[in-house]
């Protein structure tokens, strides 16, 4: 655990002690967060140029979006949409993997969801998939689906810098779905914090979705095969995610024993990484890491240190499927209304992007 990551979720004395020296900076950032939505509420309705689904988070650190949103693109697109993603693209590995994921799938990375949004039509989509932009209201939204990592909620997290949490916990208000997520974490611990959040905000959908690991991929060849290639044999393990210790955790989980090194979010390897990393997997059987980190080392990878896996991640609805399916409905119904109403001008004008009403209530 992070030294940051001990501050938010830890029990200890050490950690409540951090956490309240944290507090009036915390209730500093929540006046500005609250300050900010509270223009948001009573200020001009945002617009998009197309129908768009949200998938975003309350806290930072990993909990899946960017899987959760390569699932929705996918769904949309087998129900004759033409979706594209939108993003902010922090660093290169995200789009990467949304071009990994779904090769036939644009992705558009902008600063502006809005303009981000305007060049995904102007491509010939009909609608879009924003990763992470639960907090980018500039944007209008269909469906707005919040994401909740069942290993790390808990009911007290606190707002940052004090806590994980973006926002205070009451901005879920806004949101249409609560996506409960789990990798390493049980099914009734993951149904467990969905019903506990369901209770306490009733007009939100629910869903569980487990993203379970599914096969180990050489990042060179394309070769697959059953994660038992590696069960019992000790190789390195990096990762540089969002949370590492819950995809540590997984392999754990699966009898895969690694070495385990932890890298910060979206972390650029350096050839200096790169030799260190490749200098422990000439010693083990190689090295594994997920896709999101396959993307950025493969390119840099000596062929003499062993072989470069990353282990592929499939996203199992558990809980909640129709409730998914159910908002995708509203955004195909949105695409289609906004393409029988652009009229002359055509679904390139900017006069007739599209305005959600219940974007952000």
């Amino acid at each position: 655990m992070s030294a940051i990551d001990h501050v938010w979720y830890g029990t200890g004395p050490a950690a409540r002690i951090a956490r309240i020296m944290l507090r009036p900076a915390s209730w500093a950032f929540g006046v500005v967060v609250r300050a900010r939505s509270r223009r948001f509420d009573s200020g001009e309705a945002p617009v998009s140029p197309l129908p768009a689904v949200s998938v975003g988070n309350l806290t930072v650190g990993g909990t899946g979006k960017t899987p959760i949103a390569a699932w929705a693109a996918a769904r949309l697109r087998a129900r004759g949409a033409r979706p594209a993603v939108v993003m902010r693209g922090y660093g290169d590995d995200e789009p990467l993997v949304h071009a990994h994921l779904n090769p036939a799938i644009p992705v558009f990375t902008n600063v502006s969801r809005v303009r981000g949004a305007e060049q995904a039509r102007a491509a010939g989509a009909d609608c879009v998939v924003l990763d992470d932009a639960f907090q980018h209201r500039q944007i209008a939204r269909v469906t707005d689906w919040v994401l909740v990592a069942a290993e790390r909620w808990r009911e007290d997290l606190e707002v940052l810098p004090a806590g994980p949490l973006r926002e205070p916990l009451g901005a879920l208000s806004r949101a249409h779905v609560l996506v409960v997520t789990r990798k390493s974490a049980p099914r009734e611990v993951a149904d467990g914090v969905a019903d506990r959040i369901a209770r306490r905000f009733p007009r939100l959908g629910v869903a569980v979705c487990h993203l379970a690991l599914e096969t180990v991929v050489d990042a060179h060849t394309g070769e697959r095969q059953p994660l038992d290639v590696l069960r019992g044999r000790m190789i390195v393990g990096a990762a540089a995610v969002g949370s590492p210790a819950d995809f540590f955790a997984q392999l754990a989980d699966a009898g895969i024993p690694v070495d385990e090194r932890s890298f910060a979010d979206h972390h650029a390897f350096t050839p200096a990484d790169v030799d260190a990393l490749a200098h422990r997997a000439t010693r083990t059987n190689g090295l594994v890491c997920t896709l999101k980190d396959a993307v950025k080392l493969a390119p840099m990878w000596p062929r003499a240190a062993g072989p470069l896996w990353y282990v592929s991640q499939i996203a199992v609805i558990e809980r909640g499927e129709t409730v998914l399916d159910d908002a995708l409905e509203t955004v195909l119904a949105a695409r289609q209304s906004a393409s029988s109403t652009a009229g002359s001008a055509g679904p390139s004008s900017s006069a007739h992007g599209h305005r959600s009403p219940i974007a952000d209530r």
